[in-house]
Parts: C-alpha cells; sequence; structure tokens
C-alpha cells in the first residue's frame, strides 16, 4: 500500500464517489485510480467500496475505518512535512487565512499589519467565501486557520475557540423616520423593507430567530453577503439595512447614512477561530492566532487543535 492509494481513496469520498471528478481534482486517469483502488482493497482483503458494475455506490462499514485511519495517516504526513519547513525556516512562509468577506475588510486589517510587522518574511493569502466554504478549505488544508460565525464550530474535524462577540446594527437614510429612534423595537422595524445578509452569513439566523420569536414576518426585499453592498442599496433608498455595526462604525456623523445599534433587538453573536483538528501549526500561525483575542494563549489554542477542549470564553470585541 502506498500514499497515492491513500489520497485516491480520500479525494474519491471528497468528490461522492464519482472517479471522474477524482481524476480531475489529482490530474491523473480515472482507470488508474480505479486500478490502484482495487489493488489496496485486494492488498487488505476488504472492500472499501460497494459498486454497482464499474461505479462506486457507498462506503462498506469496513470501508469508513480505513477512511478514518487514511485521513489520520495523510493529516500526519502534512504534519512532516510542516515540521521539517517550521525548523527549516522559522519566519518564512505563507500564512492562508479563510474567512468571509466582513472579517476580511473589517476585523483582520489591522492583525495581518502586526504579522507582517512582526514576520516580514511571512505573506498572508486571503481565501474570502461563505462560513461553508472556510470550513472546506480548513478540511482539506487549503487554509492555515478559519474564521467564521456560523458553521465552524459544527463541522466534524475542525478545532474552534471563540475570537470576539459582536452586535449587529440598523443602518437607513437619515430621512427616514426609524433614524429618530435611539432604540427601535422590532415591531417598528418589520414595518419597513429590510436589506440584509444571506442565511449563512453574519448571524442572519440569529435576525430571523428574533423576528419569529415574536410573530413578525417582515419583508426581505435584498440579501446579500458583503455589507457595503448592503450599504449602497440602502443609500439607493430601498430599505432598512441589518449589517454588522462594524460596517458602519465608520459613517462620518451627519452624513447620508444613520445607524443605530441592535443588540437589544438581536443579541450578541460569537466569531470563531478555527483550524484542522490534529494540524501542526507553524510558529507565526500561533503568533497570529494569540493576535486575535486577548484571552487566547498558545497553550490553549495548541491544546484544543490537538483535541482537547478549549475553555476560553468570548474575547470582548475590540471594535466596541
Amino acid at each position: 500500500m502506498n500514499l497515492h492509494q491513500f489520497r485516491f481513496v480520500q479525494e474519491a469520498v471528497r468528490q461522492n464517489l464519482n472517479l471522474t471528478e477524482t481524476a480531475k481534482a489529482l490530474h491523473t486517469s480515472q482507470p488508474g485510480i480505479s486500478k490502484a483502488i482495487l489493488e489496496l482493497e485486494d492488498e487488505l482483503g476488504i472492500d472499501i467500496f460497494a459498486r454497482h458494475g464499474k461505479r462506486l455506490r457507498k462506503v462498506t462499514e469496513p470501508g469508513q475505518r480505513v477512511l478514518q485511519s487514511i485521513g489520520i495517516i495523510l493529516r500526519e504526513v502534512a504534519n512532516l512535512k510542516r515540521i521539517g519547513d517550521d525548523h527549516a525556516r522559522q519566519d518564512t512562509g505563507t500564512l492562508s487565512i479563510a474567512t468571509t468577506h466582513g472579517q476580511a475588510r473589517y476585523f483582520l486589517p489591522e492583525p495581518i499589519s502586526l504579522l507582517r510587522r512582526r514576520f516580514p518574511k511571512v505573506s498572508i493569502r486571503l481565501h474570502q467565501g461563505s462560513p461553508a466554504q472556510v470550513a472546506h478549505w480548513l478540511l482539506d488544508e487549503t487554509a492555515d486557520i478559519g474564521l467564521a460565525t456560523e458553521v465552524l464550530s459544527e463541522v466534524d474535524g475542525l478545532a474552534t475557540l471563540p475570537c470576539y462577540e459582536w452586535q449587529h446594527a440598523l443602518v437607513m437614510p437619515a430621512s427616514c423616520p426609524l433614524a429618530l429612534d435611539e432604540r427601535p423595537t422590532l415591531e417598528a422595524l418589520a414595518t419597513y423593507p429590510l436589506v440584509t445578509y444571506h442565511p449563512s452569513f453574519s448571524g442572519r439566523t440569529r435576525v430571523d430567530r428574533a423576528f419569529a420569536a415574536r410573530g413578525l414576518r417582515p419583508e426581505v426585499v435584498l440579501e446579500a453577503i458583503d455589507a457595503d453592498v448592503i450599504k449602497t442599496y440602502v443609500r439607493l433608498g430601498l430599505g432598512v439595512g441589518i449589517v454588522s455595526e462594524s460596517a458602519v462604525r465608520d459613517e462620518p456623523p451627519g452624513g447620508d447614512l444613520v445607524w443605530r445599534a441592535a443588540g437589544h433587538l438581536f443579541g450578541r453573536n460569537v466569531t470563531r477561530m478555527a483550524f484542522k483538528r490534529g494540524a501542526y501549526l507553524r510558529q507565526f500561525v500561533f503568533a497570529f492566532a494569540e493576535s486575535l483575542s486577548d484571552r487566547l494563549s498558545r497553550e490553549l489554542i495548541a491544546h484544543t487543535v490537538a483535541g482537547q477542549d478549549g475553555t476560553g470564553e468570548p474575547a470582548d470585541d475590540p471594535m466596541l
């Protein structure tokens, strides 16, 4: 047996047992993958996959255990490479961060600037997407660290810790009657058309639950993944925006937009940092992670990534 066979089996599962897509992802031939998997099954004396003709239909029960072992082996192979790189080049390399637009735009600029000053030979690679994409990039080791408000704590294979708390804000044209109220109610807000995040982003589920708990069904006229886009459409008069407070904090007083904190309406959200469980973290990854919250230490991060539960409480929102 060899690492190529292990990678073929793992990628076949990732590609929903489609060997054509598996071959594309690994830049090899489909017959070669089929042959390698069959040879591994012959050597182990079990069927990893149940088949219908030449098509893979499902992972067998013993195949599930094989997949678990393959995952551990390939993870440790990747760790060996990182250990070698880390000791050969302590302060050089690439930090890959998977995150959403809001985190990249409003939260990460200062920590990234600090890291660059401390490790000038480290380059930064940002992968921006949905929380589900952030989780995927961590699991397939495209990214070293991920940041998002949703999903991450629910994904098997990820180790997560609270990073910081934040609240939503209402943003509206200065001429909007709601702007006269320093503490709007849900009932008042529900009478306006709303412009807010897509359901998979930035605490949107908390917003929906708050309205539902009061039996309210507001009209959401536009959904977006980007607070800057939401503000653009609010300026055009489409409705009242619901965004993260950090996205409106820099709006100038007396400008065309007015904002009101909405923590009393929707509660507070927790953004979490995540790593692939069991991953080897280089020195500058630890340094960057520690800089994101003053309540997170290298020891806590290392224990959590190794599989022990972290006990850190959410850090105070550095933007509040």
